[in-house]
């Protein structure tokens, strides 16, 4: 009751200042002014004042709130598990089944997949030098320079 009025008085404030603000010729500005005026009076009429009122009172409405937050938590903590463990029991299962019988161990190159398609690397047009394990006289000099 006491929203009600609330809103009502709220109504006939913002219609009264948007009716000087047209007698200041600001048209535009006033006619926005009575739009936002007339929004609460809308909402009483509606009953959506009231019914928000019920609701903020009423303990059983804050249960169902917070039911309808654990379901989301629930909904939500099972997703992101399923991602992060790849599907049901099920489909792992049909996975791993699919990922040992996808290529046969005699099997062409297409088969292979995509890596096997790419072309093979170019040889490179520098000659490769040593590998790095055959020589150590530069590292033996440092070492034997600082005395280790």
């Amino acid at each position: 009751m006491i929203a009600e009025t609330v809103c009502s008085a709220v109504a006939a404030a913002g219609l009264g200042i948007a009716a000087v603000t047209a007698y200041r010729k600001r048209f535009l500005t006033a006619a926005r002014l009575a739009a936002y005026s007339l929004v609460p009076l809308g909402l009483v009429m509606t009953g959506v004042v009231e019914w928000a009122a019920d609701t903020a009172f009423s303990p059983t409405a804050w249960a169902g709130f917070g039911v309808l937050g654990a379901a989301w938590l629930l909904f939500m903590t099972t997703r992101a598990v399923e991602r992060r463990s790849g599907g049901t029991r099920k489909e792992r299962r049909a996975a791993r089944a699919a990922q040992r019988d996808a290529v046969a161990p005699a099997a062409s190159a297409p088969s292979l997949g995509p890596a096997a398609a790419r072309p093979a690397a170019r040889p490179e047009s520098k000659p490769r030098k040593a590998p790095a394990g055959d020589d150590f006289s530069d590292i033996e000099a440092i070492l034997k320079k600082h005395g280790i």
